[in-house]
């Protein structure tokens, strides 16, 4: 009988095998920072498809090199914040319009979306530098207050107005980014 030490194991023999089946390479897939993170998040309201889209859409995008967890954070509180403020200038360009053609209840609703946003989009680049800081506790619960705000606006539109697209991409992109600082932050 050999020394436990002498012989193969099973796993040095299945990854001899593999190369000889494949003549001689092995290739296997680089895991990301992002990888890690989209990964790691369950799937249960956020995939880790739409994490990697809502982060990363360009696959040759410089966030494919994020260089750790904290960094990938810093990247989801940015782009929330920067989505967010985009939210907010197309809910103005569209008050702008029905200001000038009424002063009813879509132009009602549009102020009052505006309101929310104009509240969040500072509490938001505060999160994202925060973030960047490595403070994901105080930033998770920015992300998360801010889901509420797509959901209000699109209630106080009531069908009143068309909301700018912008509403439906800042409620992915802040779901996306609560859901990556909420599981990076359960170690704080």
């Amino acid at each position: 009988m050999a020394a436990s030490g002498s012989t193969p194991t099973i796993s040095a023999f299945l990854v001899l095998f593999v190369a000889v089946i494949t003549g001689g390479s092995v290739a296997v897939a680089a895991s990301t920072a992002l990888d890690e993170v989209c990964g790691g998040l369950g799937g249960y309201y956020v995939t880790p498809e739409l994490c990697v889209s809502a982060l990363c859409p360009d696959p040759s995008s410089p966030c494919r090199a994020a260089r750790d967890t904290p960094a990938v954070a810093a990247i989801a509180a940015r782009l929330a914040a920067a989505n967010a403020t985009a939210a907010r200038d197309s809910v103005e360009a569209a008050l702008s319009s029905y200001a000038a053609a009424t002063a009813g209840a879509a132009a009602a609703a549009l102020r009052s979306c505006l309101r929310l946003y104009g509240g969040v989009v500072p509490a938001l680049q505060w999160a994202a530098r925060s973030a960047a800081a490595g403070r994901l506790p105080g930033a998770r619960e920015v992300m998360l207050a801010a889901q509420y705000v797509p959901a209000g606006c699109d209630g106080m539109a009531d069908g009143a107005v068309t909301l700018p697209s912008e509403n439906d991409g800042f409620a992915t992109m802040v779901t996306v980014a609560h859901a990556v600082l909420a599981t990076l932050s359960k170690g704080y």
